[in-house]
């Protein structure tokens, strides 16, 4: 099944849903290492394996990123377990020549950290944190800036997301030094966009200012630079608006965050189901804060049409403090919203 396919699966229920990824990423995964001929019949592939093998894993994990752009980490995330239970079989198992075991251990690493994203979005950050260790072992032994960057990266999200704000910036900071030399103007947003959130966050509102500027200057012009890589697909504008709210959010002036979280979500590839249902639950909140509450109940009721397609432990969360806001807002279209979602979150069924 093609990305176009996984991408275009409208209307469906939740328990289609959790059948729908389960079925798409198992036949994604189930490409393993077999060749067409000997696929229905034989648990690992003949002789070596080569580029064609390691391509068809590669596909698994980039179905997994799309997979999870659109649904979120809770569902998504066993089944990376899976595919990086797959890599790693066929490391420790198949033959391949040198330059074939590098990337496939780099794939490993990859893998990891994608594991450790999902749980991170799943919110259950200690398997994140061990999952992205792991990924961090492997850059290390492979010496791969790349991977170190994508992982360092990661970290700063988290510990700025946990409330450890300042090895966050040290950690965006640390990716930023190794990134330097790669010239990708996209890439360096990103990582400074990590940085400013962190320096938000610690109320150093200059320093953040300032690193959300050079973000918005470097995102202007890819071009001028090399391409990104693939994982820094989903930086853009719609990130850097974001960005911008949660910095106004930091400081208090809710009424300011909120015209930057409607352009995030106005920015926001529909692709990415996940992040448009952070996104409105977010500008919910800072509606609410801004006293404009009959617009934050329109934002948090409509926001259940997103959350059907998403299983995502942040925006379950998002959705529990918006809900809260909501019962003690005192107007009757904020009550009935807070029992809409209150409701709404007591029928969903945990992810496993």
């Amino acid at each position: 099944m093609s990305s176009a396919v996984l991408l275009t699966q409208e209307g469906l229920s939740d328990v289609d849903r959790r059948a729908f990824l389960h079925d798409s990423i198992g036949v994604a995964a189930a490409t393993g290492l077999q060749s067409p001929a000997t696929r229905s019949t034989s648990p690992r592939p003949a002789g070596a394996v080569g580029t064609a093998h390691l391509v068809e894993l590669r596909e698994g994990l980039r179905s997994l990123y799309h997979l999870d752009d659109a649904y979120g980490g809770g569902d998504v995330r066993r089944l990376a377990r899976r595919h990086l239970t797959r890599v790693q079989r066929v490391i420790n198992t198949a033959k391949y020549p040198d330059t074939i075991g590098r990337q496939l251990q780099l794939l490993a690493g990859e893998t990891a950290e994608h594991c450790g994203w999902l749980y991170y979005d799943a919110d259950q950050q200690d398997e994140a944190r061990r999952y992205w260790g792991e990924a961090l072992t492997v850059a290390t032994v492979l010496e791969d800036a790349s991977l170190a960057i994508l992982v360092l990266a990661s970290l700063s999200m988290q510990a700025s997301y946990e409330g450890r704000p300042r090895e966050g910036f040290n950690l965006a900071r640390a990716a930023q030094d190794r990134a330097t030399r790669y010239g990708s103007p996209v890439l360096q947003s990103l990582l400074a966009s990590r940085a400013a959130r962190a320096l938000s966050q610690m109320q150093d509102t200059t320093a953040a200012r300032r690193q959300l500027a050079a973000s918005m200057r470097l995102v202007e012009n890819p071009e001028r630079g090399r391409p990104s890589p693939e994982w820094a697909a989903f930086h853009g504008q719609a990130e850097l608006d974001y960005a911008q709210g949660l910095m106004y959010t930091d400081s208090g002036h809710h009424g300011a965050a909120v015209q930057f979280l409607r352009a995030a979500l106005a920015h926001q590839d529909r692709t990415y189901g996940r992040n448009r249902a952070l996104y409105r639950l977010t500008l919910a909140r800072s509606l609410i804060h801004a006293s404009e509450v009959d617009e934050a109940a329109a934002h948090a009721v409509e926001s259940l049409e997103h959350l059907e397609e998403v299983e995502s432990g942040r925006v379950t969360r998002r959705l529990d403090e918006v809900a809260s806001l909501l019962h003690t807002a005192g107007a009757v279209t904020a009550r009935e919203a807070a029992d809409q979602l209150t409701a709404y979150a007591e029928t969903r069924e945990p992810a496993a």
